[in-house]
């Protein structure tokens, strides 16, 4: 879970793992694999770096790598 800032200044608590994708329109739009759509604050590189640190963290990203490798990929 990412902790971010929607744009009336409240602050909610995402499940990173459902961010299908993050642009710029100039507000950050976050849309989820759910089809649902979400504006914030932080800038997309900021929300990408949030992701990538809670990946890091429950293990997701050395998971996927040592099954690739396993795989032979």
């Amino acid at each position: 879970m990412i902790s971010l800032t929607r744009l009336n200044g409240k602050a909610i608590i995402l499940n990173a793992i459902l961010i299908e994708l993050i642009e710029e329109t100039p507000d950050t739009m976050i849309t989820l694999t759910t089809g649902k759509k979400i504006t914030v604050l932080e800038k997309a590189d900021i929300v990408v770096s949030l992701v990538r640190t809670y990946m890091q963290e429950i293990g997701s990203v050395r998971a996927t790598i040592m099954s690739r490798d396993a795989e032979g990929s």
